[in-house]
C-alpha cells in the first residue's frame, strides 16, 4: 500500500493531508489531488510538483490514475455525495482513511505522539523542532505549518523517531501505537462526534494505555496513567519560577533528573510555558542534553496562525491566533493580558462549526468577555448545515460586554483603517486567516 506508485488524496488542502502528500512526493511517488479551493497551503504543493485540480469533476482525473496503480485517500470531511468518492469506490480503488494511513506509516517507526483537545499542534512542532534544530535526524507528520521551516513535514521512511500530531477527532488517534506521548488536554469537544464528555474522557484513556514507554500527561487533564506535568510544585515535569521579561516569558524548567535555569522561551503565552515542558520531558528522555533541549526551545518561532505576530509595535500589537474553543479563549485572552495588562484588547472572532457554537454557547460568551471589545463574524460551516437559532447575533447577546458588535469583514477593514487600536486580535478555525493581509495593510497606514 504504502508503494503504490500513485497517491491520490480527497481533500488534499487539509494540513493533515498536506502533510502525508508532502511525504509520499518525498518518496519519489506521483501525488494527485482534489480540494474545494485553491489555498496558498495547496499553491505550496502544486510548486513542489503535486497535481491538484478543484472542481468535483471525474473527467479531470489524470490517465495515471487507476485501480491498480494508485492509493486513494480521504477523511471524515469528505461529503459522501463527493463525485470522487464515489467513482473511486465502485471502480474498485483501494482506499484508506488518512489517520489509518498516518499509522502505518508511524509503525515503521518510533512514534513520539502528541494528543489533546488544545495545545497539541504547538507541542509536537516544538518537539520536532527540538530535534531538528540540534541535528538529529527524524520524521514530523505536523497539523500546523512551522515558522522555523514553513511547513508541516519532513523527514523520511528512513528515520528512527516519528514525530506526529495525534488528532481526536473522529478517534482518529487510536490508529497510532505510540512509544512516547503527552496529553495536553482532554476538555470537552467534538461532540458531534463523542456526543458527550466522559466518551472522548475514555477514547483519550485508550490512546493512553496504547503509550508503551514514556506518557506525560498534563496535570489537569483528569487522567491518572502518566507522570504529569504543568506548573504546580509536586508535578515531576514543571516551569517554576515564571517570569515575564521585556514581553517574553522566562522560567526555570524541572524535570526528574534535572533542572535547567533561565529559559527564554521563544513563545508567548503561559499555556505556551506549559506546553514546552512537555515537549522538553520527551527529548530529554530520547537523549537531547539540558544545552540542546535550552537551545531549542529558545530558538523556537512558533507554529503559523499560533499566538502569530504580524505587526509588533510599542503603540500597535496585531496578533492572528487559531483559537476555537472556549477554553483556548480563555488562555488567549489572559496571556496576552499578562503581557500587555495597561493595554485595551480587541478580539476579532470566527466561531467555527454550528455544532461547536450550539454546545458551548454560554463558555463562548464568557471567555469572549475578558476582551475589552468583541467583533463577531458570521459562523464558518465547514462540513456542516446551519442549526436553527445558532448565530454569531445570538452568541453576542450572551456576552457579558457592552463593547461588542457584528460586522462583515469589509466594515472591519474600513474601520482599523481609520482608528488603530492598542492590541488587536484575530481569532478562530474558519478561513478568518484570509483577513489577516488586509487587515494588516490597513493597521500601517
Amino acid at each position: 500500500m504504502l508503494n503504490s506508485n500513485s497517491i491520490f488524496f480527497l481533500g488534499i488542502g487539509g494540513i493533515g493531508m498536506s502533510a502525508l502528500a508532502r511525504f509520499f512526493k518525498s518518496s519519489g511517488q506521483a501525488v494527485f489531488g482534489y480540494d474545494r479551493f485553491q489555498s496558498e497551503l495547496c499553491k505550496q504543493l502544486e510548486s513542489e510538483g503535486m497535481k491538484i485540480h478543484y472542481e468535483d469533476d471525474i473527467e479531470l482525473l489524470s490517465k495515471k490514475i487507476d485501480p491498480e496503480n494508485t492509493l486513494v485517500v480521504y477523511t471524515p470531511a469528505i461529503p459522501n455525495d463527493n463525485l470522487h468518492l464515489a467513482y473511486f469506490t465502485e471502480k474498485g480503488f483501494n482506499l484508506i482513511k488518512r489517520a489509518r494511513l498516518l499509522g502505518e506509516i508511524a509503525a515503521e517507526q518510533n512514534c513520539l505522539a502528541i494528543a489533546g483537545t488544545h495545545g497539541k499542534t504547538t507541542t509536537s512542532t516544538l518537539l520536532a523542532h527540538l530535534f531538528r534544530a540540534n541535528g538529529k535526524n527524524i520524521s514530523a507528520f505536523l497539523g500546523g505549518i512551522s515558522t522555523n521551516y514553513q511547513t508541516n513535514f519532513w523527514g523520511s521512511r528512513k528515520t528512527e523517531i516519528l514525530v506526529a500530531e495525534a488528532d481526536e477527532y473522529d478517534r482518529s488517534f487510536l490508529n497510532l501505537k505510540p512509544e512516547a506521548a503527552a496529553i495536553t488536554s482532554t476538555d470537552a469537544d467534538h461532540l458531534d462526534i463523542y456526543g458527550e464528555e466522559n466518551s472522548l474522557k475514555e477514547t483519550f484513556k485508550t490512546f493512553a494505555d496504547s503509550v508503551t514507554e514514556l506518557l506525560l500527561i498534563h496535570e489537569n487533564s483528569g487522567l491518572s496513567d502518566g507522570l504529569r506535568y504543568g506548573l504546580s510544585a509536586d508535578a515531576p515535569y514543571r516551569a517554576q519560577n515564571i517570569r515575564i521579561e521585556n514581553h517574553q516569558y522566562t522560567y526555570d524548567l524541572v524535570y526528574p533528573q534535572g533542572q535547567i535555569n533561565d529559559i527564554k522561551l521563544g513563545l508567548p503565552g503561559r499555556y505556551n510555558v506549559e506546553n514546552s515542558v512537555a515537549a522538553a520531558g520527551i527529548a530529554l528522555h530520547y537523549g537531547l542534553s539540558e544545552v540542546e533541549v535550552k537551545l531549542g526551545l529558545e530558538s523556537f518561532k512558533g507554529v503559523k496562525r499560533r499566538f502569530e505576530y504580524h505587526i509588533k509595535q510599542e503603540d500597535l500589537v496585531y496578533i492572528d491566533d487559531y483559537a476555537h474553543h472556549p477554553k483556548e479563549i480563555e488562555a488567549l485572552a489572559l496571556s496576552i493580558r499578562e503581557l500587555y495588562p495597561a493595554k485595551k484588547i480587541t478580539a476579532i472572532f470566527q466561531p467555527h462549526l454550528f455544532s461547536r457554537t450550539r454546545d458551548f454557547m454560554p463558555q463562548f460568551a464568557e471567555s469572549l468577555g475578558l476582551f475589552n471589545e468583541v467583533i463577531l463574524l458570521d459562523i464558518y460551516p465547514a462540513r456542516e448545515r446551519p442549526i436553527s437559532g445558532i448565530t454569531s447575533a445570538a452568541l453576542l447577546e450572551l456576552i457579558p460586554s457592552e463593547n461588542k458588535s457584528l460586522a462583515a469583514r469589509q466594515e472591519i477593514i474600513n474601520r482599523f483603517s481609520k482608528e488603530k487600536p492598542e492590541v488587536i486580535l484575530t481569532i478562530g478555525a474558519g478561513d478568518i486567516d484570509q483577513l489577516v493581509p488586509n487587515l494588516k495593510m490597513s493597521l500601517l497606514k
